[in-house]
């Protein structure tokens, strides 16, 4: 009940907060609704204050919000501030659909994280971890910003091959090209944090034990994966909501009627009442995800969880190969040289004569859609992008690391339950647009996994042996958190904040997109894809230049994270 109550808490706070949007934008509902419903009436007072008593706008945004919450035990979703029609029906089938697809690409992200786990599973089944994995390629994978995915698949496979819809949805085929634009990220990113946790499980001395007993590799790589599993439940739990709800630029492209696209467009219409419903099923999916996760955790786990019997899972000292050193200094070079050779040239010139000019001497990389210099707004951007980028991931990693201590499981749940977008849009409403609004509201929603990933392992932590050996001895709270607690759950902790660099970026450029981050004409990365995604059959070195640099950010990340860790220990 204390689970369920507290969870139920945060949804009331989030919902009221919501409700209050069209007063936190300080701009007049009634206006909105009345461009939405009849774009050529004038805004006169007689016909905005019919709106007002039409819609209850009226009475203030108390009496709205509790008109709604009493519809709302009466099983009333309420009706549409747009269209008058009842929201129930329609925020249900979208999210059917949602979920479907959901499902979808979860199983494509399954498949490929244990595609990209399975060369460590191979080797410590039958104890041949000789060396770190950097894991670039996972990293590369989950780099990839979704909608250019998205993109890429409908104009080659759908339009050139032929072989699935680009469009639509209701057929198997139709799911396919959606699933694979959504779902290999989401495995790129399961299958590295798997892939980081394994060589701890093949170092524990029963994976010794169970090879010297002659046990078979595949039995000892499942056991290896059950003992993993419980510290990555709380991560797909949160997936499958981010997949539901945040998937707005796939749901566009494929023309899909889901529940993040509906969510977003009546946000911008300040459709309230669509709003609310969208974001309470998306809630109450979190909520649902959450309980699965922690019972899902409870029974892999056992009584070792609260017996102290469960060992720390610590990862053996593996030297990295030097190729992996050399390829992050490789890498980190050529990405200054091109920062550097873009600094010399002028992002915002306009030359009209040259617009989507194909890469050449005056233009090494091309120009876009206005004809501006690509290799020039990519350098220009390289500081903003990054900087702005880690500086959020910096905060995301703390804020993570003290509520995933604190185990605010409902707080975790429901900041991952919205999409960055919709917390852009509230935090734009209070404080504005800008790059500082939209930094604010990456940084309000891109803490959760790392606070789950932290509650998963501090529990798991714990509950070692050696904890109550260490009380037992006289070992004080300080003691025990720096010396055993600490250690067990910051690095991967870490690990995973920088593998979601390049993701942090991409929400950035989202909200900039939607004219609620950095403002055009300024360059940045992500705002450049976004630009020139139109453009993208047209003049692919426009899309690719930025896509390629968020690629590879989120490799030297990589890189750059194994090369200290093996120095560390070596």
């Amino acid at each position: 009940m204390r689970y369920l109550g507290r969870r139920l808490v945060v949804l009331a706070a989030v919902l009221g907060v919501i409700g209050l949007l069209p007063w936190l934008t300080r701009t007049d509902p009634a206006l909105t609704i009345l461009h939405a419903r009849y774009a050529d009436r004038p805004p006169t007072p007689a016909v905005l204050d019919a709106i007002r008593a039409e819609t209850g706008l009226d009475g203030g945004p108390a009496h709205v919000l509790a008109d709604w919450a009493g519809g709302l035990l009466r099983g009333d979703l309420g009706r549409s501030w747009v269209s008058g029609e009842p929201v129930g029906p329609d925020a249900v089938s979208a999210l059917g659909v949602s979920l479907a697809l959901m499902g979808c690409s979860l199983v494509v992200a399954l498949l490929l994280a244990l595609a990209l786990a399975a060369p460590t599973l191979r080797r410590g089944a039958r104890r041949g971890l000789a060396t770190t994995r950097a894991g670039v390629g996972a990293a590369v994978l989950a780099a990839l910003p979704e909608f250019l995915l998205a993109a890429v698949l409908a104009a080659v496979v759908a339009v050139q091959l032929g072989w699935f819809p680009a469009l639509g949805w209701g057929s198997a085929e139709q799911a396919v090209l959606p699933a694979l634009a959504m779902g290999v990220p989401a495995g790129a990113l399961l299958g590295r944090l798997l892939d980081d946790a394994l060589p701890a499980a093949f170092a524990e001395p029963w994976a010794r034990a169970a090879t010297a007993g002659g046990l078979p590799p595949r039995r000892i790589a499942v056991h290896a994966l059950r003992r993993t599993t419980p510290a990555l439940l709380p991560q797909l739990g949160l997936m499958a909501v981010g997949l539901t709800g945040g998937a707005v630029a796939v749901e566009t492209l494929y023309a899909i009627p889901g529940l993040g696209g509906t969510a977003l467009a009546a946000a911008l219409a300040q459709d309230l009442p669509v709003l609310q419903a969208c974001v309470l099923l998306l809630l109450l999916l979190g909520l649902a995800a959450g309980l699965a996760a922690r019972v899902g955790s409870r029974v892999l786990l056992g009584p070792a969880r609260t017996a102290g019997a469960l060992p720390a899972l610590a990862a053996p000292p593996l030297p990295v190969r030097r190729v992996v050193t050399a390829g992050a200094v490789g890498l980190a070079a050529l990405l200054l040289a091109v920062a550097v050779a873009g600094l010399l040239r002028d992002p915002l010139t306009v030359d009209a004569a040259a617009r989507l000019a194909s890469p050449s001497a005056a233009h090494p990389l091309g120009t876009d859609a206005l004809g501006r210099d690509v290799l020039a707004r990519l350098g220009h951007g390289a500081a903003r992008t990054v900087l702005v980028a880690l500086a959020v991931g910096a905060v995301t990693l703390l804020l993570g690391l003290v509520v995933g201590a604190l185990r605010a499981g409902a707080l975790t749940e429901t900041a991952n339950a919205l999409p960055a977008v919709l917390a852009g849009l509230v935090v734009a409403g209070i404080a504005g647009p800008g790059p500082w609004g939209a930094a604010a509201a990456v940084a309000a929603v891109a803490w959760a996994p790392l606070a789950a990933h932290t509650s998963a392992l501090y529990a798991q932590e714990k509950a070692a042996p050696h904890l109550a050996v260490s009380r037992a001895l006289g070992a004080g709270r300080v003691h025990l958190l720096r010396r055993h607690l600490l250690p067990g759950v910051v690095p991967p902790v870490v690990r995973h904040a920088v593998l979601r660099t390049p993701a942090v970026a991409l929400a950035l450029a989202s909200l900039g997109f939607l004219g609620l981050g950095t403002q055009p004409p300024a360059p940045e990365w992500g705002r450049m894809l976004s630009e020139n995604m139109p453009y993208a059959e047209r003049a692919p070195w426009a899309v690719l230049a930025p896509a390629v640099a968020l690629a590879a950010l989120g490799a030297l990340a990589v890189l750059t994270s194994a090369a200290v860790r093996g120095r560390r220990r070596a």
